[in-house]
């Protein structure tokens, strides 16, 4: 890709399991491009979230690099990594301090990152609350006293209180209801272009996958086995892993009816 904020260079990632060699990430390499969103799809055990905590520096790689915005990333974050790269987790309420107001949880981050004048933030809290389609008033509240919804739409508030670059969305709507998650994903939508966002969106769900990314990585057992434009990638799927995954989606139009079909038909003879 000609504009990569990030690459991926063969990084391979293992762990020490009761003096076991376990290879969680094999030689993987890609590049995601400025202002796109990647999606990292796969089975449980596929390495996608590995991937993701490598990116976060989390993990450091066993071999390879990461790069970011063409400077390799240290393997200690500086504060500006950290601020540049932010997360979404699955569960927003085990990521919000249940000890603090939302409104509270959204100062921390300008002010661990000094992001406007102190006198300020009270406002620039309101105004991220407001950008995720929430009540200014929601500043005032607990995170228990939100919905799983809400309090996914106040750690994507969150991770744009950083003037984040990156966000590294990890299974964002899994835990929510189709329509809560057909919300989310819009909302994600909407960002995307105005705050010049690039997304990594780890998720096993390739109809979510349809909805969001530009461009789909398919993992399996550490390794990408196949990459693509997500059209092309649910139109002509290449390897059987890649079919697989696809003719376990829900069908919706009657051309994904007859891929699937096919898919199965195949898979019998």
């Amino acid at each position: 890709m000609s504009d990569a904020l990030i690459s991926i260079r063969n990084v391979s990632k293992t762990f020490d399991a009761g003096g076991h060699v376990v290879k969680a990430l094999d030689d993987v390499s890609l590049d995601v491009e400025r202002g796109s969103c990647m999606a990292i799809v796969g089975e449980s055990g596929s390495g996608k979230s590995t991937l993701a905590n490598i990116v976060l520096g989390i993990y450091p790689p066993s071999l390879g690099e990461v790069i970011f915005d063409g400077e390799p990333l240290p393997a200690r974050r500086t504060k500006l990594n950290r601020r540049q790269i932010q997360l979404v987790q699955q569960n927003p309420l085990s990521s919000l301090n249940p000890k603090r107001t939302i409104g509270a949880s959204l100062r921390l981050a300008l002010d661990v990152h000094g992001i406007g004048e102190r006198a300020q933030r009270r406002d620039m809290v309101r105004s991220l609350l407001e950008e995720v389609h929430l009540p200014p008033e929601f500043a005032d509240r607990a995170p228990a006293a939100l919905s799983g919804g809400q309090r996914q739409r106040v750690a994507i508030a969150r991770a744009l209180a950083c003037q984040s670059e990156l966000v590294v969305l990890d299974e964002p709507t899994s835990a929510l209801d189709v329509l809560v998650q057909a919300r989310v994903l819009k909302l994600l939508g909407e960002l995307q272009p105005k705050r010049k966002l690039t997304y990594i969106f780890i998720t096993h769900d390739l109809a979510v996958v349809r909805n969001i990314a530009d461009r789909v990585a398919v993992f399996e057992r550490g390794r990408i086995v196949e990459t693509g434009p997500t059209q092309k990638l649910f139109e002509n799927p290449q390897h059987p892993y890649t079919r697989g995954l696809i003719g376990a989606v829900p069908v919706i139009t009657r051309e994904e009816q007859a891929l699937r079909a096919s898919l199965s038909t195949e898979e019998h003879t």
